[in-house]
């Protein structure tokens, strides 16, 4: 993934409260579009960098589970 697309998405959303966050999240998901991935993918990088080890162990987990659907 290109450097200055980590930049862009993530200067998109700094200073967005949780309601625009989630809403963002939401969105993108749900428009299904292949384009909406990278900047899924990089807001999940920033949360994967500021979790704990718990929460890490935690979203491994509820990813497991979804997979398994």
């Amino acid at each position: 993934m290109d450097l200055n697309l980590r930049h862009a998405v993530i200067a998109n959303v700094t200073g967005n409260s949780q309601e625009q966050l989630e809403h963002t999240i939401v969105d993108a998901i749900q428009s299904g579009e292949e384009k909406m991935l990278p900047g899924l993918g990089v807001l999940f990088e920033v949360i994967w960098q500021h979790a704990s080890d718990s929460d890490k162990t935690e979203m491994l987990e509820t990813l497991e589970q979804g997979l398994k659907q």
